[in-house]
């Protein structure tokens, strides 16, 4: 509860509306833009991972380009994602002749499988040292 007043405490000088009937109060997870989010962790929402699945591979520069837009959306949970997709994105300019070559099959096929796998961000503990 003591939450809630903090944010109620912030939202009342500057008078920010809030609708309770949009408001979830006491959840454990939730789902937003795509994310689940729970405590201290952020990840994929199941139903776009089956999403990104069912998609064939790209038979034109709108194609990759809509898949790369997708993509790169959760780039963050996967590892390397600009390495990964830099034959796609060369893909997408004018003067390149658009062509699915075995490799960029294969790149476009690994990114498809990252998101099957793709790891939970948490937070990290910040009473704790970074090293980068």
């Amino acid at each position: 509860m003591q939450y809630i007043n903090r944010v109620l405490s912030k939202c009342t000088p500057i008078k920010l509306k809030i609708s309770l009937k949009k408001c979830n109060l006491g959840q454990q997870e939730l789902l937003a833009l795509g994310h689940k989010v729970s405590g201290l962790s952020l990840a994929i929402e199941q139903n776009k991972v089956a999403a990104v699945l069912q998609k064939q591979v790209p038979r034109n520069i709108k194609e990759v380009q809509s898949f790369l837009g997708f993509a790169s959306y959760y780039r963050n949970h996967i590892k390397t994602f600009a390495h990964r997709a830099s034959s796609l994105y060369k893909l997408c300019s004018k003067y390149i002749v658009f062509e699915i070559t075995k490799g960029k099959r294969d790149e476009y096929e690994r990114i498809k499988y990252e998101f099957t796998n793709a790891p939970m961000l948490i937070l990290p503990d910040f009473e704790l040292t970074f090293k980068l």
